[in-house]
């Protein structure tokens, strides 16, 4: 039970703060600019991994959670519960976002603001390259440790940093399918649903090739070839 309200109270103040900052943003003459929403979203993933990554792992992400389970890390079984708590959380956070900002038509919605391929690759390679980092800088299924943070907030927020403008760069599906429903729009999410997990399932298999147990293995295999 302590797992899965971590992983809400983590996914309502990652979108509270993250969406909160593109609807404050408007509704201030663009006071925070795009550079400050990102730094937002990458800080903001920081510091909830340290608060809550020795309680649930700090996923606060359905991709991240799939990316552990494909990884083996997670089991099956606490998959759906934990998107539960995911998808609560960050719709309880657009819920509140609503009541504070009740003229603010989009809550901060992802939108594709080109091409919808050229988005949906986006969104997937972004979110392959954060489960990546975040398989390579953690140890079982949780986000912890000194250095961890620093990782995985610097990628959220390097990649909202330069891919923002185009894609929006959600690389989380509870971050925007929450603002899109509450708002009521929902054209375009599924997007935002879809590309993360492949980027995900891509993300799993680029870490197992450059793992070193892989590449032990395959040393091992061309060595009895020689022979």
């Amino acid at each position: 039970m302590r797992s899965f309200l971590a992983e809400l109270l983590g996914t309502y103040f990652l979108v509270f703060a993250g969406t909160g900052a593109l609807v404050i943003n408007d509704v201030s003459g663009g006071v925070i600019t795009h550079p400050g929403i990102a730094m937002v979203f990458g800080l903001v993933v920081m510091v909830l991994i340290y608060a809550f990554g020795e309680i649930s792992g700090a996923h606060f992400n359905p991709a991240v959670t799939v990316g552990f389970w494909l990884s083996g890390r997670f089991p099956f079984r606490r998959i759906f519960p934990y998107m539960g708590a995911q998808f609560f959380g960050a719709i309880l956070a657009s819920l509140t976002l609503k009541i504070l900002f009740p003229m603010h038509s989009t809550l901060g919605i992802t939108l594709p603001r080109g091409d919808v391929g050229q988005s949906f690759i986006l969104e997937a390679i972004l979110t392959g390259l954060l489960v990546l980092v975040i398989l390579s800088v953690t140890s079982g299924a949780k986000e912890k440790g000194l250095l961890a943070g620093v990782a995985i907030g610097g990628t959220v927020g390097m990649e909202a940093l330069f891919a923002g403008p185009i894609c929006g760069a959600s690389m989380n599906p509870a971050r925007s399918f929450a603002p899109a429903w509450v708002s009521g729009h929902l054209c375009g999410v599924w997007i935002y649903l879809l590309a993360p997990l492949v980027g995900a399932c891509v993300a799993v298999v680029v870490h197992r090739l450059l793992s070193p147990g892989l590449g032990q293995q395959l040393s091992m295999g061309h060595a009895t070839i020689a022979k």
